[in-house]
């Protein structure tokens, strides 16, 4: 019976220890690719049945508070920006020298004609306070054992999508996909994280893949280009002097 007991006891310290914790895992998988701050060079390309068009663009991130986004391609576009801070969003446009105010209801919308949004783009979204996180199941993603997560929104959060899944590998805790589900419970897009290397001295997905559900042909890519991770950014850059710079 002492024996039954304390085999029962270890299987109890031995599900504790090895219990799978959403918040921690997510957290640091999103660390992996956000940093505190970062400096870039991205581009995006955008697919639809109609067309196909590339934007190159800089950006400036610290945490989720603060971002800037210079459009560098196309030459027509060089120039436009946006600028968050706090909770605030602001939009410049080069050709018309016009700021603008962006209201909160626009970060669901498409940013620059692709699947991104404008919260993707300025991380108005921190999955960690914003959602209530639950691990489902183990599940192989591209052939990397994962764990699988639901995401559903806190009460009064300020997020636009209704539910979120999220796949982390468990090999080294990258993302490799999520896919999101807005109010009517339809699945609105999947994001895959591909072509992992080691950039800005990290190892990284350097290309999200992001797939339209809803409008079929639609597919974005936003590709890691050049990354600076933890750096100094001085203050001047998330500044209206800089926007209309």
């Amino acid at each position: 019976m002492k024996k039954i007991i304390i085999f029962v006891i270890s299987l109890f310290i031995c599900s504790e220890l090895f219990a799978v914790d959403p918040v921690a895992i997510i957290k640091k998988a999103e660390d992996m690719y956000k940093g505190e701050t970062s400096k870039g060079i991205f581009t995006m390309i955008v697919k639809t049945a109609e067309y196909e068009r590339t934007v190159k663009m800089q950006s400036w991130n610290e945490g989720n508070d603060k971002a800037l986004i210079v459009t560098l391609e196309p030459k027509k576009e060089a120039g436009n920006k946006l600028l968050k801070i706090n909770k605030e969003l602001w939009s410049y446009l080069k050709n018309t020298e016009t700021t603008m105010k962006l209201p909160s209801s626009m970060m669901l919308q498409s940013w620059n004609g692709s699947d991104l949004t404008y919260d993707d783009m300025v991380r108005e979204s921190d999955l960690v306070d914003d959602y209530e996180l639950k691990y489902l199941l183990d599940e192989n993603i591209a052939g990397e054992l994962c764990w699988k997560f639901e995401l559903k929104p806190r009460p009064d959060a300020p997020v636009v999508w209704n539910n979120i899944y999220y796949w982390i590998r468990q090999i080294d805790n990258l993302p490799a996909m999520m896919q999101f589900y807005d109010e009517k419970g339809q699945k609105h897009r999947t994001m895959k994280f591909e072509d992992i290397k080691k950039i800005g001295g990290r190892t990284i997905p350097t290309v999200w893949t992001i797939i339209n559900n809803k409008k079929e042909g639609n597919v974005t890519k936003f590709i890691y280009n050049e990354v600076e991770f933890d750096i100094k950014i001085p203050g001047r850059i998330f500044s209206f002097k800089e926007l209309e710079k």
